[in-house]
């Protein structure tokens, strides 16, 4: 492991008895959730992860430092930093240098938790390619760093307003397999079905831990990429979801919104058209994730 990434004692311990650990990202509290509810929703979900068994290890930058398993202290300071900027994976030496706190992406996660011997990352929604990506090339670096890290990610799909057809093409470009949690219908982040399938479904976590052990037997290196809807009960209603999404666009091209700008545009967008609705679905999206997480590592663990 890199000496330049800090690895909390908790998590060090865990790794080195195969105890089961699952990664978490920190963009959720850092720039994700409004505050108080980001604070709340990254400790509470520790202490689920704990009660049940399983290290949390929650990664971001503090003050220049990549940290695995940040402590209550450093989650409630970069929580409350107005300062605090979102970081992947390139932008984490340019961090170190500038002494900066940062939120890591799901990219910028993955390449610390690997770093680490973490197997295991629950996230919300993934990033991919963005609509007219044929004419701008915008396609999120997560899933570059997907094809190179032999991880188990949790997911609710990619985030809704991405191109989820081109997205699944380029999964399949990469060798990064995608399935489902008991469905075939690939989920879409606010909804539990984008309308896009994709051909394998696991039944329970102890087959999802059978892939990736299948994987690592074959000495592949891309990560196993674990869809698992949001609760039908919980989604947006997708017809709903349909004009929120048309109408962001719209307002992103006639306010000539593009590349880093346009994600926080889309998504405050929907945000205040939904009347914070769509803040409500991420958090179930998320603990859903956190949830199932924990179980695939546990699976892993007694591998």
């Amino acid at each position: 492991m890199s000496a330049a990434i800090t690895v909390s004692p908790e998590v060090q311990d865990a790794v080195a008895a195969g105890a089961p650990v699952l990664a978490l990202e920190s963009t959720i509290f850092t720039h994700g959730l409004p505050r108080p509810r980001n604070l709340r929703v990254a400790l509470e979900s520790e202490d689920e992860l704990r009660a049940s068994g399983v290290t949390p290890a929650t990664i971001g930058v503090v003050a220049g430092e990549v940290v695995v398993g940040l402590s209550r202290a450093q989650i409630e300071r970069l929580s409350n930093d107005d300062d605090v900027v979102k970081a992947s994976i390139r932008d984490l030496p340019v961090a170190m240098a500038k002494g900066l706190s940062a939120g890591t992406t799901v990219a910028a996660t993955a390449f610390a938790a690997h770093a680490a011997g973490i197997r295991v990352f629950s996230t919300g929604g993934l990033g991919g390619v963005h609509q007219g990506a044929s004419e701008t090339f915008d396609e999120s670096a997560d899933l570059g760093a997907l094809a190179a890290l032999p991880l188990v990610v949790v997911s609710a799909g990619v985030k809704s307003i991405l191109d989820i057809g081109l997205t699944l093409e380029r999964l399949e470009t990469l060798n990064i397999p995608v399935v489902g949690y008991r469905t075939t219908d690939y989920p879409g982040f606010y909804i539990a079905d984008s309308g896009f399938d994709i051909e394998y479904s696991a039944a329970d976590a102890a087959e999802i831990a059978r892939i990736a052990a299948g994987r690592d037997a074959l000495g592949l290196t891309s990560t196993v990429l674990v869809a698992n809807p949001v609760p039908v009960e919980h989604q947006l209603p997708p017809e709903r979801l349909d004009a929120v999404l048309s109408a962001a666009h719209a307002a992103a091209a006639a306010e000539g919104i593009a590349g880093h700008d346009l994600t926080p545009f889309l998504l405050d967008w929907i945000q205040r058209a939904t009347g914070g609705e769509s803040l409500e679905v991420n958090v179930h999206v998320y603990r859903n994730n956190v949830a199932l997480g924990a179980e695939i590592a546990k699976a892993l663990a007694a591998r």
